[in-house]
């Protein structure tokens, strides 16, 4: 009997290392299944076809309740990133336009972050590196990046 509950207790804490630590894989949720069915059938060999049904039954109850408790939407938010990412490397449209200035926040070598009016953006340089706190100018807008030069 010890068997049984053993192998019934492995089989549904692997089934919940699949569904919420290691979705995807398979490896550990085949092991739990494996280990579930294996005990159904200790039971039928062990206790008879009557014990054997009421394990079988037990154990289908566990995994449907598990299952339920899993898919809830509570669980998952607990488990989601609930954070979201507000910046891009894309220039919105107007904001920034060939001739505006600003200062690079960090060394371009030949790409890296600059400030024009308050808002930081992801540029690229046309010389070779250009040092945080050099003054540049952008030059062109191609393909949503933004093309800047060392002022002069």
């Amino acid at each position: 009997m010890a068997l049984i509950i053993s192998l019934i207790i492995i089989g549904v804490l692997l089934l919940l290392v699949e569904m919420l630590i290691i979705p995807g894989i398979g490896v550990a949720g085949f092991i739990g299944l494996g280990s579930l069915i294996g005990a159904c059938l200790i039971a039928f060999s062990q206790l008879g076809n009557l014990g054997g049904s009421i394990v079988t039954l037990i154990t289908v109850c566990l995994v449907a309740g598990m299952l339920i408790y899993a898919l809830r939407g509570k669980t998952w938010k607990r488990l989601s990133l609930s954070e979201s990412i507000d910046s891009s490397a894309i220039p919105k449209e107007g904001k920034v336009k060939v001739g505006d200035r600003g200062k690079t926040i960090t060394r371009l070598s030949p790409s890296g972050n600059a400030a024009f009016r308050e808002n930081t953006y992801e540029v690229k340089s046309l010389d070779n590196m250009i040092e945080p706190g050099t003054d540049v100018e952008v030059v062109m807008i191609e393909d949503n990046k933004i093309f800047v030069k060392p002022v002069s």
